[in-house]
């Protein structure tokens, strides 16, 4: 099974772009990130017609995300728990109901910018949830990815230039240690697994040349629970989206689990 991680910025912006890498790469899910419109305005139909059940959970002009799936999609959570007030949509979890069942969530961690604001506590409460709500979610012991835009920069080999980030959320001692302290539930990140090289970055700023210098970074990701890892079987990271016809300023990343019956 062929599980993709994309950071959209904005899906009906770059319907073409989006639907032309999914021809191309035949993914049997897609999580999507920063969709940026309410469920009704989502193009389910575009989807739809690839052959993809489609889930939501959009928000208007800011966030959202969207799960589509070749198989049947089951048990579908909008909104991560723990804060019955947050209006955020930023969490989408189901059951694809593949030969072999996987429980996927969409993900996209709050940015947290700028610092010594409500904007990096609300980040951090965030990541406080996230674990709680994985450390629930691993008690089921099923295969389970947590896939998508963490805003996170793990380490300094993450960044082509980790100097350019140190006033930045994604790259502060607090936002690093909330998601290492994820990982040690035992969740495995794919990247490690597949052994991917140094340098191999999702994210490239629109501006000041970013792509064209190659000033990228890290903070896209499939999480991997123990009983998804046993299956893991390679990752691939899509760079070659971000040349595409009105690129996002994401990458998708792909994971291929073996989950035959």
């Amino acid at each position: 099974m062929r599980i993709a991680t994309w950071n959209v910025n904005s899906v009906n912006a770059r319907l073409p772009t989006v639907l032309a890498w999914l021809e191309q790469a035949k993914p049997d899910v897609a999580c999507f990130q920063e969709i940026k419109c309410v469920d009704e305005k989502f193009p389910r139909e575009a989807f739809e017609s690839l052959g993809y059940n489609v889930e939501t959970h959009g928000q208007k002009s800011y966030n959202g995300v969207a799960l589509l799936s070749k198989h049947r999609l089951s048990d579908v959570r909008r909104g991560l728990p723990g804060d019955e007030a947050d209006e955020q949509a930023r969490y989408l979890e189901a059951v694809v109901e593949g030969p072999r069942p996987i429980r996927v969530a969409a993900i996209y961690l709050p940015n947290g910018n700028p610092l010594g604001t409500e904007k990096f506590a609300y980040k951090l409460a965030w990541f406080d949830r996230l674990n709680a709500h994985a450390r629930e979610l691993l008690k089921f012991e099923e295969p389970l990815a947590l896939c998508g835009d963490y805003n996170v920069i793990p380490e300094a080999v993450d960044a082509k230039n980790p100097s350019a980030w140190t006033g930045d959320a994604l790259f502060q001692p607090e936002s690093r240690q909330a998601f290492r302290a994820l990982k040690n539930l035992g969740l495995a990140d794919s990247h490690e697994l597949g052994d991917e090289p140094a340098g191999t970055y999702t994210f490239w700023d629109y501006q000041a040349g970013a792509w064209q210098r190659d000033h990228g970074i890290r903070i896209d990701f499939a999480l991997l629970s123990p009983q998804a890892a046993d299956r893991f079987r390679s990752i691939e990271t899509h760079r070659d989206a971000r040349d595409m016809d009105k690129p996002s300023d994401h990458v998708p990343v792909v994971v291929d689990l073996d989950l035959e019956a």
